[in-house]
């Protein structure tokens, strides 16, 4: 069972996303915190790594 965690930018609206993780796990699960009964993404540590570097880089930035 993923244990899941949101963001302390993410402010009391809810409109974040949340990251799920076990150590029994191979997967980090992402889910809209909003509608957490409609499941979640699962993705490698890896994957998620990669993910994650690019929006620290600024690659995954959305145009206004």
């Amino acid at each position: 069972m993923l244990r899941w965690r949101k963001s302390s930018y993410s402010g009391g609206q809810g409109n974040c996303v949340e990251v799920g993780s076990s150590p029994a796990s191979p997967v980090v699960g992402l889910r809209d915190s909003k509608s957490p009964e409609r499941g979640h993404l699962g993705v490698t540590p890896e994957v998620f790594a990669a993910f994650i570097a690019d929006i620290k880089n600024g690659r995954r930035d959305l145009d206004a």
